[in-house]
């Protein structure tokens, strides 16, 4: 099996997946916020050595046009800007602050979030009638349980709208009070039509991911930072990756967290070239689903 070789840097993205007959990729996991929240982010993860143990030098730190057009340039055809809360009565707020950028920015998808408050259904379904087509969970900076009883109805609005769930919910880059993919399986046990995209595939526990992936139809996997040099230092993935990738077509999507990665772009392109060249039942099929046919699939491109 002989593959376009893969990106040597990011200049070089675009002449890869040219190579694979596609016209661009489709990222379900990038990052644009209100800029006094993206400046507290990225202060977070100026002192990741405290927090996590270990640098994390952003590697897009730039103005918002600037970050826009590098996506670009990339070649990133379509991306969801996902946003998310850290704190009850912002939820709202961030959705509504999406559903402008989207407005103003012709590759972005529109967004939204929630949080474990009174009034959730509300303005998640404004949101989705409003024409969403992602939704951001981050239940490691939320501290929220995702079984609380208030999500409950939100959930089922999701389900039942076929709205798909980008989720933050394993232990990766450490544990929070409510994470852990038993803790989301409980949700997907009582909303089993769920479209979710369980981040990071998981991190660190990329067996347990696989096994909901498994039991449920319609959840996915998202690359955020999985396999990269960086991501492995602390949580590597399992020896036969590929093969495993290899039994469940259809369900590994793109996702990058463009801008707050501490590498380059095409870092985490090169991981999933890796796997779909160690396994034959992978390939070009495999790299054209997960960098644009599935993403377009989810976000109803």
């Amino acid at each position: 099996m002989t593959l376009p070789a893969p990106p040597t840097s990011d200049d070089d993205v675009p002449r890869w997946f040219a190579d694979l007959g596609l016209p661009g990729l489709v990222d379900v996991h990038v990052h644009f916020l209100p800029e006094r929240v993206l400046r507290k982010v990225w202060a977070y993860f100026d002192q990741a050595r405290t927090h996590y143990g270990m640098d994390w030098p952003i590697q897009y730190r730039t103005p918002e046009a600037e970050r826009i057009a590098t996506l670009e340039k990339l070649g990133v055809l379509r991306y969801a800007p996902l946003v998310y809360p850290h704190k009850p009565g912002m939820a709202a707020w961030l959705t509504e602050w999406a559903a402008e950028f989207a407005a103003d920015n012709p590759a972005a998808v529109r967004t939204a979030t929630l949080y474990a408050e009174p009034g959730v259904e509300e303005y998640l379904g404004a949101a989705v009638e409003g024409g969403a087509r992602a939704v951001k969970v981050h239940v490691q900076v939320g501290a929220f349980d995702p079984r609380d009883p208030l999500l409950d109805g939100a959930w089922g609005l999701l389900a039942e709208a076929g709205v798909p769930v980008v989720v933050h919910c394993g232990h990766g880059p450490i544990p929070g009070e409510h994470t852990g993919l038993d803790v989301f399986g409980e949700v997907l046990a009582r909303h089993p039509r769920l479209t979710a995209v369980l981040a990071h595939a998981g991190m660190p526990d990329f067996l347990a991911a696989l096994e909901l992936v498994h039991r449920h139809e319609n959840v996915h996997l998202d690359t955020t930072m999985v396999g990269t040099p960086y991501a492995e230092a602390f949580a590597p993935l399992p020896a036969d990756w590929p093969a495993r990738l290899a039994e469940i077509p259809g369900r590994v999507v793109l996702g990058s967290d463009f801008p707050n990665i501490p590498y380059p772009y095409a870092e985490q392109l090169r991981a999933i070239a890796d796997w779909a060249a160690a396994d034959d039942r992978l390939g070009e099929p495999f790299l054209r689903s997960v960098l644009h046919d599935t993403g377009t699939r989810l976000l109803r491109l």
